[in-house]
């Protein structure tokens, strides 16, 4: 069997691997379908952000957890789609033939804790499955930036995130849906999905254009999910007095110049960092992180959320390493968010 690891020159390779025996209570997934995590995974590749004297406690059990790998992003991958071809012993709820969706890395078959799986319900695509994860993210960011029925928005970035947020704030009631991003085909998803209108910030100066299109006011919300820099400092020029931004984009070090003063300092604006399962959620003991993912699974399996054009391009397992480099690492304007068919 094969899985889909970054090398310790962190680079996307196929490496072999063996199954383990089922133990009480697991389940053995072939997979169908998947789709790598291109944002935070990118961060693990290029970043290395990690020393060990910053992990926090939720970091320290993840690696307790990671027995395949040694580091914490040497899986790539992020979510699967497969069929159960085993059942351990005390595991009830599932059989053999079962289509079920786990989390795990690009591999060829998961040995996995039943009580991980999640059920597809009828009418859910493997798409919309696979946008389970970016989903939480966004509307953990729409509830941070407390959005309203009838308010104007900002979605700044249009990966898998930023695609969820866009309709996800059409969803909620925005009046005005405008995104953000210089990939091309990226912009033409969110507009096909319902966003209302759409920029290439390296064409235009976005946050002039958005004041203009809300008569001088400014919209009255960001949510950026793009992590630069660039796209904070128009965000904040475009954002209205008083207006909330949630920042979903795992920033990495800057520099680059920036301003934030102008529209920042005098329009007394709300920043927040926005991240779905830091615990206690700000609307804590109403909402948790298991709330938010229930909400998120609820919203893709009713088809409220439309993710046929967010996953492409959808690639053969066989060479996902060389598609990862090209798609996520050297060519990232040609794709939104890679599909894996094994």
């Amino acid at each position: 069997m094969r899985e889909l690891l970054a090398n310790e020159n962190y680079i996307p390779q196929l490496f072999e691997y063996e199954e383990k025996p089922l133990e009480k209570g697991e389940v053995r997934v072939k997979c169908i379908y998947g789709a790598p995590k291109h944002g935070t995974e990118m961060t693990g590749i290029k970043e290395q952000p990690f020393e060990e004297k910053y992990y926090d406690e939720e970091m320290k059990i993840f690696l307790q957890r990671e027995e395949k790998v040694s580091s914490v992003y040497s899986g790539l991958g992020n979510m699967w789609v497969g069929t159960i071809t085993e059942v351990g012993s005390d595991v009830e709820a599932y059989h053999v033939g079962d289509q079920v969706v786990g989390y795990g890395n690009l591999a060829q078959t998961h040995t996995v804790n039943a009580q991980e799986l999640l059920v597809m319900p009828e009418g859910m695509t493997w798409k919309q499955a696979m946008c389970y994860d970016p989903m939480q993210f966004a509307l953990s960011a729409i509830r941070d930036a407390k959005l309203r029925l009838g308010d104007t928005v900002l979605i700044s970035g249009l990966g898998a995130i930023g695609q969820m947020a866009a309709q996800a704030a059409k969803a909620a009631g925005a009046s005005l849906v405008a995104v953000s991003d210089p990939i091309e085909i990226r912009r033409k998803a969110a507009l096909e999905n319902g966003a209302d209108i759409a920029f290439n910030p390296l064409e235009c100066d976005m946050g002039l254009e958005l004041r203009k299109l809300t008569n001088g006011v400014g919209v009255d919300v960001v949510i950026e999910t793009s992590a630069n820099y660039k796209a904070l400092e128009q965000g904040i020029r475009a954002l209205a007095y008083n207006g909330s931004m949630a920042l979903a984009g795992w920033f990495k070090e800057c520099h680059i110049p920036i301003h934030l003063g102008r529209e920042g300092h005098f329009n007394q604006q709300n920043i927040f960092f926005s991240r779905a399962c830091s615990e206690p959620n700000r609307d804590y003991p109403r909402w948790d992180f298991d709330r938010i993912c229930k909400e998120s699974w609820k919203l893709l399996g009713t088809g409220k959320i439309q993710c046929e054009n967010i996953v492409y391009p959808i690639v053969d397992f066989n060479e996902c390493d060389k598609a990862y480099i090209h798609y996520i690492i050297e060519h990232p304007d040609e794709s939104i968010k890679m599909g894996v068919k094994f």
